[in-house]
């Protein structure tokens, strides 16, 4: 579809762009990437035919764009431009309708039925029909930025090409914006072109990206590769990290901001109250925690970390209300909070520091094995939803990577079935050894300070701590529950 073969464009004989080629297929959404000043517009203008190439060619469909009229070209290509905050005196049917200019004929040039009709579908595509009849200048920016993409559509162009098309726009007129840019492009095969200041809408819309640095081509490739950590580092000047999308299988980047400095407090029971309602933990700073609490499942950053104790015969159906309720009834903020339930009494709490080479982990359990199970055979039985009864907090004064987080997560179960193993804790059902119970729960927070703790696997210095401290944590709280168990029998 377009054919871009070592260009160099540029002003007053200066180059601006040097030496790009690349190549986009019909059908595609190709983004154009790069810091202020790295050649993005003057690329663009070149694929618009506004600035002469100094080097190279572009061609269209297989035909040098210098060759296309502007009549000729406007019918295979549609530029909309950065949102302006200057508007004309124009209606809204009457801006789209100017998209027609180039399709219409003779020499009046008026429109046909033909071109109301095309008219009148993309006002319905964007959305724009219900103030078909305003005036521009009473339009808000987002509702002008649909105008103006009706206009473009209007031509019934090949290719879209896009400067900043979001800029200025808030979030929900940027997505609107876009997905029906993207739909375009998988309805009707429009092959588009957009410039980006924003990485995260470039990577959830774009097939592939184009990155310049000072005005050479850096990279090409599609989001993930393109959205590398060390390619962006490089090229922007500035630290950022890259994440999975939690919904779409696209990457996105987020800023790390200079750090300030904060004392590194070690994590333990001076940080714990006990009373009868529950377990209460009040970091002295925002811990990066992985846990399956009620509140606070997944990964986040949170503050406060609540065991609470519920009945027995506790109605699980509304536990997640009712821990938001709970939380706020203490004056804590359930969105900087990690909650859990257990039906034990909280003095069945058990809890340790472990330390090792300038390492250390803060380990409390609170474990009851009643209804202890073997989990290889609990699709062999009916088990009611009931709280938690081995509830694991993992508090480590150390800087995890991902992977870290996750191995941390499995050394600490492997420890907590060995526990069951070694104090031959047994399924009442078959009689086999138990690994856990119906509701078991864990929290792995991290104070992220300090060198970087790559992997947290049983031969790592910081997994060895957490295998030792939670098998002999769990085991002296089951240990706990068994006596007060005797005692009351």
């Amino acid at each position: 579809m377009i054919e871009v073969n070592g260009i160099s464009v540029g002003y007053d004989n200066q180059k601006i762009v040097e030496d790009i080629s690349f190549h986009i297929e019909r059908g595609e959404f190709f983004g154009i990437l790069g810091p202020n000043g790295s050649g993005k517009t003057t690329l663009l203008k070149a694929m618009t035919g506004l600035l002469p190439l100094m080097d190279g060619f572009i061609k269209l469909k297989g035909k040098p764009l210098h060759q296309f009229s502007s009549r000729e070209l406007a019918t295979h290509v549609a530029v909309l431009p950065q949102i302006s905050t200057e508007t004309f005196t124009y209606k809204v049917k009457e801006t789209v309708m100017l998209g027609r200019y180039a399709h219409q004929k003779g020499f009046l040039k008026g429109s046909t039925d033909r071109d109301t009709e095309i008219v009148d579908n993309v006002m319905e595509q964007t959305g724009i029909s219900s103030f078909q009849n305003r005036y521009l200048h009473e339009l808000s920016g987002g509702e002008r930025q649909r105008v103006f993409l009706a206009q473009a559509l209007a031509q019934e162009p090949k290719i879209l090409l896009l400067d900043e098309p979001t800029n200025h726009l808030d979030l929900s007129y940027q997505k609107s914006l876009l997905d029906l840019i993207k739909n375009q492009t998988v309805n009707e095969k429009l092959t588009v072109v957009a410039i980006y200041h924003d990485l995260n809408l470039a990577s959830l819309y774009c097939d592939r990206l184009l990155l310049l640095d000072k005005g050479k081509k850096k990279l090409l490739h599609h989001p993930e590769e393109v959205l590398k950590e060390e390619h962006i580092e490089e090229v922007y000047r500035t630290k950022v990290q890259k994440q999975a999308h939690p919904l779409v299988a696209k990457p996105q980047m987020v800023i790390v901001p200079e750090e300030n400095r904060v004392e590194n407090h070690t994590l333990d029971e001076r940080y714990m109250t006990l009373n009868n309602e529950c377990i209460h933990f009040a970091a002295p700073f925002p811990l990066k925690c992985m846990s399956s609490g009620i509140i606070g499942a997944g990964i986040g950053w949170y503050s406060h970390f609540i065991n609470r104790r519920v009945p027995f015969d506790y109605d699980c159906r509304n536990y997640q209300k009712d821990m938001t309720d709970f939380l706020v009834k203490k004056e804590l903020d359930p969105t900087l909070s990690v909650g859990m339930m257990t039906a034990l009494p909280l003095t069945n709490m058990t809890c340790e520091r472990f330390e090792t080479e300038g390492k250390s982990v803060f380990v409390v359990v609170t474990a009851g094995v009643g209804n202890a199970m073997d989990v290889s055979t609990s699709y062999q039985y009916d088990i009611d939803l009931k709280p938690g009864t081995i509830n694991t907090w993992v508090f480590l004064n150390g800087n995890l990577s991902d992977e870290a987080y996750i191995e941390a997560l499995v050394t600490s179960t492997e420890a907590k079935v060995r526990a069951l193993h070694d104090m031959d804790i047994r399924d009442g059902r078959n009689g086999n050894l138990a690994t856990g119970t119906p509701t078991d729960s864990i929290l792995i927070a991290s104070s992220q300070k300090g060198e970087l703790d790559p992997f947290a696997g049983p031969i790592t210095p910081i997994g060895k701590l957490i295998g030792r401290g939670v098998y002999e944590v769990t085991k002296k709280a089951i240990q706990r529950y068994l006596e007060k168990k005797e005692e009351e029998s």
